[in-house]
């Protein structure tokens, strides 16, 4: 009884695609911050040149 039990425990394959999904999403969000990331950087740079050639305070930017 206990190695057929063991033996069905062994090839259930049920929760392999839970675990799969679960570290594909983990991959897209991973991405997803690091695009956001890079991009919300780089548009506050270009936010802040556009404020210094208008000579607005540019407060916050880098000189």
């Amino acid at each position: 009884m206990m190695k057929y039990l063991i033996a069905r425990f062994g090839k259930d394959e049920s929760g392999a695609t839970a675990i799969e999904y679960g570290l594909i999403a983990g991959l897209i969000s991973v991405i997803i911050i690091t695009v956001v990331t890079l991009t919300g950087t780089s548009l506050s740079d270009t936010f802040c040149d556009v404020a210094v050639a208008l000579g607005a305070d540019a407060a916050g930017c880098e000189a």
